[in-house]
């Protein structure tokens, strides 16, 4: 049992060289048992396997703290990723949506020129051509009618993919009716429309000649034509703004459908209030174009010469001399184109006139009608 014992001494002192001698020599020691010295020994190597396990343990920590900070710091680069596309999707829609309405912009801002260009151009020529009554040029009203309805057929033709002309016969044209602009687009430009037709419709009056339509007829005409054009300009936009209505809110959902119903039903109550309330003047108007109201009687000679047969108005002598109730006489057409505007006699300031009688002077009006 001696040599062994000094034969593990031995191994001992060399032990401490290497990490895998030690760990033979607990291997060795741990099958003698015979030797009465292996306790010092025992306390050596355990410190010295004590040491390794903590070497050990402390290489496999390190991995599993880097593994957790990797996690870490990769769960902290998700979070990221998730809300940087959320960020980039509200960024691009609300660009898309800026570049939308510039497009808008331009194309209403050039379109609204051109068309209000042409409205003004047209209304002030057929203004001027009444006023000259019988020395109106025929061509010049030729001229506008063709004016007038190239420029329609040319902002449908522009626009045919959208068919504009259905709003005229009160259908649907294939716009996306769940966005606004584009509603108030198709709702301005069909009103212009209309103006140039029934500002058309003027130009055919101004052509019939006189001796088949007097002046004063043809100013009654262009008053009913005026005030046909105003009510039909009040009802072709319901169906498209009723259709925007309806659809405004998320229809899938019970509360949005119940918020498109009742906007649709009070838009429609609004047209109704509006419509009663332009009924009366319609009617007034409808009522003077039937009975052709007079102003006064026809005056005698001995009552033109009381005025030296010169018409206060037009400064000439008199064409169909009329005498008001209030014993002043004047042309029957200039009498006529006074109480366009107003209700009193030029001289005296009599009311003789109990309506306004507008548009007789072939005006359009300049009211845009939107909603």
């Amino acid at each position: 049992m001696q040599p062994n014992c000094s034969h593990l001494h031995n191994i001992q002192g060399s032990g401490d060289d290497s990490s895998s001698s030690q760990s033979a020599h607990a291997a060795r020691l741990s099958g003698e048992s015979s030797c009465h010295h292996s306790g010092d020994v025992r306390i050596q190597l355990n410190s010295a396997v004590g040491e390794a396990r903590e070497n050990a343990s402390s290489r496999h920590s390190r991995p599993g703290s880097q593994s957790r900070s990797h996690g870490h710091a990769h769960s902290e680069a998700g979070g990221l990723n998730d809300s940087t596309p959320d960020s980039e999707e509200h960024s691009s829609s609300s660009l898309s949506e800026l570049r939308y309405l510039l497009q808008w912009l331009h194309k209403s801002i050039s379109l609204g020129i051109g068309l209000l260009t042409t409205y003004m151009y047209a209304n002030k020529s057929i203004v001027n051509q009444v006023f000259l009554r019988e020395r109106c040029s025929k061509l010049q009203c030729t001229w506008l009618l063709v004016y007038l309805t190239g420029s329609s057929l040319l902002l449908y033709y522009t626009f045919r993919s959208q068919s504009l002309y259905y709003s005229l016969i009160f259908l649907n044209p294939t716009v996306d009716f769940m966005n606004f602009w584009e509603v108030l687009w198709i709702v301005g430009v069909t009103d212009f429309i209309l103006k140039f037709l029934f500002m058309g419709f003027k130009c055919f009056v101004l052509l019939v000649p006189s001796f088949m339509m007097s002046f004063k007829s043809k100013g009654y005409w262009y008053m009913l034509l005026e005030e046909l054009c105003q009510y039909y300009r009040m009802f072709v936009p319901i169906p498209v703004w009723f259709r925007y209505l309806i659809g405004y809110g998320e229809l899938d959902s019970v509360l949005g459908w119940t918020l498109g119903i009742l906007l649709g039903l009070l838009y429609l109550i609004l047209k109704l209030l509006s419509f009663f309330g332009q009924l009366r003047n319609f009617r007034q108007v409808l009522r003077i174009f039937c009975t052709r109201p007079h102003y006064g009687v026809t005056a005698s000679k001995r009552q033109c010469s009381e005025s030296d047969d010169i018409c206060s108005i037009c400064q000439a002598e008199f064409q169909k001399p009329i005498l008001l109730v209030c014993q002043h006489t004047f042309c029957e057409e200039c009498i006529s184109l006074w109480f366009n505007r107003e209700k009193t006699c030029p001289l005296c300031r009599t009311v003789i006139s109990d309506h306004v009688n507008k548009w007789k002077d072939g005006a359009t009006s300049m009211h845009l009608q939107i909603f």
